[in-house]
């Protein structure tokens, strides 16, 4: 692989030259990148002697303007160690005043992210939010060890071992590119179903569980379409974007985009009810009480479940009770393959928080209780039972 080696400006800058040495020893190709602040503890020679290649040191001081753009296009990996939490801190907040922190936001591929730091400046909630935002893209974060520090401290913040580090990546790169040449579809976010031309009907998601299944496919290699609701969350990365309204709307974009998808996740929070005939003009307010008569919105997972073929057809059950038998019952019912099914309706997981706690409900009898993670995290998780599920049910039919 070709991988670029981020080192920043700590002591723990000299162990970077190691993980140079076992990264080519490995087979990699290795491009050194170093800060200004690196360079006060290393000498770029000494990189440049283990990989053969120029250091890239000055935005400035290159042969093509746009030479961040090209060197990110043309590597696999980007490994940032030693992380300092100045440094953590510019890709999370998405800084861009030098040459590894523009190339950091043209780079494409898995980034793994070793922090060193003195121990109170890792635990400050400040570099601890800072971090817990790039693990939630999605990002591999290798320590920090404990143990004695050079500011004459003990406690968490060294830089862990380079063969750890080496591993990370090589862990990194195996799990990444397993989902390549496969089309994902995706639904996320809920719907909106109008009441008259100001007013409509909707739920509490906010489509952060189907926005980090859409990254995690899109890093995982694959081809990935998702179809949103109105959410307040930015466009993932690499991924193709369909934004409805209504159920009406997402159903018919889940069938038009259905044709070369081979795995279906259905993650949106779709309104079980519509208005079927909405007023054209603004409902006035009267004193009098209002009764209002809706219908069913279609039943896309139903509709899946009877088309589906040979795809892996997965859905989420959001409940507030009896979570794991209402996840089966929904599995059994709509022909899933799996069911994410979580708990709704508290304050610290399930709608509008950045974190979950889920079971997953397989088709072949499995329950998997997934602990509160990041949706980042879980995201991860579920496609790796996605893909565990494949293999199984390919066995059970004898492809």
């Amino acid at each position: 692989m070709k991988i670029l080696l981020g080192i920043g400006g700590g002591i723990a800058a000299y162990k970077a030259a190691e993980l140079a040495r076992l990264l080519m020893e490995r087979g990699h190709e290795v491009q050194a990148i170093m800060t200004a602040g690196a360079q006060e503890f290393v000498r770029p020679l000494t990189f440049a002697a283990l990989t053969g290649r120029k250091v890239l040191t000055d935005l400035f001081a290159i042969e093509s303007a746009i030479e961040h753009i090209s060197v990110a296009q043309e590597h696999d990996l980007l490994v940032v160690a030693p992380a300092t939490a100045d440094l953590i801190a510019k890709l999370a907040h998405g800084l861009a005043d030098d040459f590894l922190s523009t190339l950091y936001l043209a780079f494409r591929g898995p980034v793994v992210v070793a922090p060193a730091m003195n121990v109170n400046m890792w635990e400050h909630p400040a570099t601890q939010k800072n971090v817990e935002t790039l693990r939630q893209r999605g990002h591999r974060i290798a320590g920090p060890g404990e143990g004695y520090l050079a500011c004459g401290m003990t406690g968490a913040g060294r830089l862990v071992d380079p063969e750890a580090i080496a591993n990370a990546i090589a862990r990194e790169t195996e799990r990444r590119r397993d989902l390549e040449g496969e089309t994902v579809l995706i639904t996320a976010g809920p719907t909106q179903e109008p009441l008259d031309p100001v007013r409509y009907i909707s739920n509490r998601s906010s489509g952060k569980m189907g926005y980090a299944l859409a990254e995690a496919a899109a890093a995982r290699g694959a081809q990935v379409t998702l179809i949103s609701g109105p959410v307040h969350l930015a466009p993932p990365r690499g991924v193709k974007v369909i934004s409805v309204r209504t159920a009406v709307e997402m159903r018919d974009q889940v069938f038009a985009n259905l044709g070369a998808a081979g795995i279906v996740i259905k993650s949106a929070a779709v309104a079980d009810f519509h208005l079927a005939r909405v007023p054209d003009q603004k409902v006035k307010k009267t004193a009098a009480r209002m009764s209002v008569e809706f219908d069913p919105t279609p039943d896309i997972l139903f509709e899946l479940g009877r088309k589906k073929g040979d795809r892996l057809l997965i859905g989420f059950a959001a409940e507030t009770q009896n979570l794991q038998q209402e996840a089966r019952r929904k599995m059994e019912s709509k022909n899933c393959d799996m069911v994410v099914g979580n708990l709704v309706g508290g304050s610290e997981s399930g709608f509008e928080s950045d974190e979950n706690e889920v079971v997953l409900v397989l088709c072949t009898g499995e329950t998997i209780p997934v602990p509160r993670s990041s949706k980042r995290e879980i995201a991860e998780r579920i496609f790796d039972e996605v893909l565990k599920l494949r293999l199984a049910l390919h066995a059970a039919h004898g492809r």
